[in-house]
């Protein structure tokens, strides 16, 4: 079925892009708003396998204009440009480039920090590691991941090595490769189908965000299939309690009410395990959105929005 216009969700504001030189990589940087005298940019920034412009939803349901900062991470959306051919990606190179990103945007003041799954994640890292560079802290459902032992080590480091191999062997990654699409409606149900309460609206809106057309005619997901080679380095509990510890900005950590702990990992890392974890950060707060799932900024922006609003002011 053809989606007409008049079916496309429409953004209530008007995002633009900005080409921002970090680290040898030319980053896309999506911007709503202006900058304010009495107002602390906002940065948002987004998952694995995500992009900035998920973030439309909530922009829109804030009740008032922010000066919002998103970037696409390294390898995702439009700062693919420049790695099109990197086969793995690191952990620590997020904080790098979010510390490069903030050098640039607001080097003079602290902000206010919104990270979602992979990027709640980097948030909570980086807020330890630079807690003067922060004024609130917003964690949604980044989780970390289930501790690992020293003894996984010479495995791990295998496991990594076997899939750059095949990798590399196969066109377009294998067995890695990310699947295309004969056209943008293609990626919509994709994307409907991966999350069931996304709406079609929406999700046809964020479809040519989320792809792009390739030379063949198909749309290809923009994000490389590099991410998801197995990381090489253990998750080190220790050192992740270690940096949490030294947050200094309120932190909000907001779950969705679907426990996508349970569904990733069957038990072996629970929300229990987690709430444990958040109890070394030395001011938190944990709030609950309903009906909603892991993408909880498409199934609940507006609660979202009120939550992440409320918290900041």
């Amino acid at each position: 079925m053809t989606q007409t216009i008049s079916t496309l969700y429409q953004p209530q504001r008007i995002s633009r892009t900005e080409t921002v030189r970090i680290r040898h990589l030319d980053y896309s940087v999506r911007i709503w708003g202006q900058p304010k005298p009495d107002q602390v940019p906002l940065v948002m920034v987004h998952g694995w396998m995500d992009v900035a412009a998920s973030y439309q939803f909530v922009v829109d349901a804030f009740a008032q204009d922010r000066w919002v900062i998103a970037p696409d991470w390294r390898g995702y959306g439009g700062s693919m440009g420049d790695t099109p051919y990197a086969d793995n990606y690191w952990f620590p190179d997020y904080l790098a480039d979010l510390d490069f990103l903030l050098d640039h945007y607001a080097p003079d003041q602290p902000v206010d920090l919104v990270g979602h799954s992979m990027g709640g994640n980097v948030v909570m890292l980086y807020a330890g590691v630079r807690p003067q560079r922060i004024r609130r802290l917003v964690n949604l459902e980044g989780f970390g991941m289930p501790a690992t032992r020293p003894a996984q080590a010479p495995g791990r480091y295998a496991k990594w090595m076997d899939e750059l191999k095949s990798f590399h062997k196969a066109p377009g990654g294998g067995d890695l490769a990310l699947r295309p699409y004969d056209d943008a409606a293609g990626v919509a149900r994709r994307l409907m189908k991966t999350n069931p309460r996304l709406s079609a609206d929406k999700a046809h809106w964020l479809a040519p965000h989320w792809a792009a057309e390739n030379a063949q005619g198909q749309w290809a997901i923009l994000g490389n299939p590099a991410h998801k080679i197995t990381n090489a380095q253990l998750y080190r509990l220790e050192e992740v309690l270690e940096i949490y510890q030294r947050i200094t900005a309120p932190t909000l950590a907001i779950e969705a009410s679907g426990d996508s702990l349970t569904q990733w990992w069957q038990g072996k890392y629970t929300l229990a395990d987690y709430h444990e974890r958040l109890k070394v950060v030395p001011d938190l707060r944990i709030a609950v959105v309903q009906d909603a799932a892991h993408m909880l900024h498409h199934d609940q922006p507006q609660v979202l929005a009120s939550l992440i609003e409320a918290f900041l002011a």
